[in-house]
Parts: C-alpha cells; sequence; structure tokens
C-alpha cells in the first residue's frame, strides 16, 4: 500500500464522517480497521442488466460508514462478524468469481476500505466490468481515487428529508452529501450490449419506505431535473422489517401495495424512461443473504 493511503488511514477521513480515526491500531467509525468481508457469490437478484444471465459477482465488505437502522446486512454492516483478506487475496477473489461466470465484481460498501481495494485492481484489473455498489454516502476526493478501475455506479439514494435521514441513518446532511456523490457517478457514460447487459453506467436505488411516499417523491424530482438522462432509476419495494428497528414503531411492516404505486405514479410523470420496477413479491428475509464469515 502506498505511503499517502497508509498516512490517511492513521488519520482517516476516507468518508465523509471523517472520523480521524488511526485504522493501523484501531476501528474507525465504519467499524473496521483492515480490509475484511462476510461473503462473496454469485448474486442472481440484482437489476437485470447487472445480474444479466448468470449472475453479479458479490463481494460484501464489512463496517459502513451509515447507521441505517432498517439494515438488511445488518450483522456486516456492524463489523460483527466477517473474515480479513489481504489485497492479494482480494485478487484472487476477482479471479475466482471470473472464472465462476461473473457479469462484473461488485464491490459491496467500499468507500471506507478503497486504499486496499485500489491496491488489488493496480495488481489486477478484472476483465468484467467493476461495480461500486454503496449507500450513496460518499467523499468525490476519495471516489476519485478509484473511478478510474469503476465501470458501472450503483449508489443507494435513501432520504431527501434532513430530519428523516437523521432519524434513520444517524447522518443530517445524508442528501447534502450524497446528491453530490451521485452527481458525480452519474458522469460514468452509459454503454449497452444488445442483449442489455451494462458494461458502462450510473443505476441509482431508493428504496420505497413506510409513511415516506412524500420524501421519495422529492427524490424522483431531484433524480429527474439533476441528473444525466443517461442515468438509470431502480424504484425498489423489497423493504424488510429487520435490524435495529424496536424504537420505530413505523418501520415494522412491509411497504403498501398503494405506497409503492404512489412513488411509480410520480416516475411516470416526470418522464422518467430509464426505470427499473421490482415485484412486490421481492420482499422478505429470504432475499437477505447468509454469511459466510
Amino acid at each position: 500500500m502506498d505511503n499517502g493511503f497508509l498516512s490517511e488511514l492513521e488519520n482517516c477521513k476516507l468518508c465523509p464522517v471523517e472520523c480521524g480515526a488511526n485504522r493501523t491500531t484501531g476501528v474507525g467509525a465504519c467499524g473496521v480497521s483492515s480490509l475484511r468481508i462476510a461473503k462473496y457469490y454469485l448474486h442472481p437478484f440484482e437489476e437485470p442488466c447487472i445480474s444479466f444471465q448468470k449472475g453479479s459477482g458479490t463481494i460484501f465488505f464489512c463496517g459502513c460508514n451509515l447507521r441505517c437502522a432498517f439494515c438488511q446486512n445488518y450483522e456486516v454492516s456492524r463489523a460483527q462478524r466477517g473474515k480479513e483478506i489481504t489485497p492479494l487475496q482480494l485478487v484472487s477473489i476477482f479471479k475466482e468469481l471470473e472464472d465462476m461466470g461473473a457479469e462484473n465484481v461488485s464491490l459491496v460498501t467500499p468507500s471506507h476500505v478503497i486504499p486496499y481495494i485500489v491496491q488489488a485492481l493496480r495488481i489486477y484489473k478484472p476483465k468484467i466490468p467493476v461495480v461500486y455498489n454503496s449507500g450513496g454516502y460518499e467523499k468525490i476526493d476519495t471516489l476519485k481515487r478509484i473511478d478510474e478501475y469503476v465501470d458501472i455506479y450503483l449508489p443507494d439514494m435513501k432520504f431527501y428529508s434532513s430530519a428523516l435521514s437523521k432519524r434513520y441513518l444517524g447522518k443530517e446532511d445524508y442528501f447534502d452529501v450524497a446528491s453530490e456523490a451521485i452527481s458525480f457517478m452519474a458522469q460514468k457514460p452509459l454503454q449497452m450490449t444488445a442483449e442489455g447487459k451494462m458494461l458502462s453506467g450510473c443505476i441509482v436505488r431508493h428504496l420505497v419506505m413506510p409513511l415516506c411516499t412524500a420524501d421519495s417523491k422529492a427524490i424522483l424530482r431531484w433524480f429527474a431535473s439533476s441528473l444525466p438522462k443517461s442515468t438509470y432509476l431502480s424504484l425498489m419495494s423489497q423493504y424488510t422489517p429487520f435490524g435495529n428497528i424496536e424504537g420505530f414503531p413505523e418501520l415494522k411492516r412491509p411497504i403498501t401495495a398503494r405506497e409503492y404505486a404512489t412513488v411509480t405514479d410520480e416516475a411516470f410523470a416526470l418522464g422518467i424512461k430509464n426505470l427499473f420496477l421490482q415485484e412486490r413479491k421481492s420482499s422478505g428475509e429470504k432475499f437477505i443473504p447468509s454469511w459466510d464469515y
């Protein structure tokens, strides 16, 4: 690892939290110090242009700079499990996923371990697209360090309201930060095969939440007015009560058909063309991965 990244880990400000932790000797606000993963496999349930025919080669990194109360990957985001690996071992995982027939290599929640990932990518850049799959809470300066290796950005845009993001994510500035980061990501040029596989581009995901349709509609208005027309939007209906939601009674149910229809109708009214919708049957704990480590 180069000395510049090493010095940054000693006073970590890689993500917008800027906790300043010495991650060479302890953990940061993300909950991790080194490179740790919880699982890698062929994931068949991503957007059709990402999973495509054989599945996305998904690598789940431990730790997270957000504290989503409803996180479906709660044990992993809170670094309650996982296996430490080296950048060289990560290279081996890239190659193994390629050998398995993965359509791409998807890096899930990577922002706080970018120094390690970049080191691996400098050793070996997969011959298939590299997907940067994140919660959207990113620093542009950090993204620029990995951008040359990324083919597809797959960020969440979770909330527009600062009150909602403070309540559910612990980050009052979420939209301000994520909107700038996603605007950077959306500059990635769109390239699709004739068969419908994405080779390059940006897909913004938004998970519709209980009692939050007005917030969802505000996000759609931002999306339609602020991002390039080549950007895709994925409207997800899969919210499943999970995580640490004891203090959030409104989150203890899935969304209703009416809530999802209200948001999708807004997307149609705004003329959003590059749109993925999700069947209601896509919700449920059966779609939450079981963790290997």
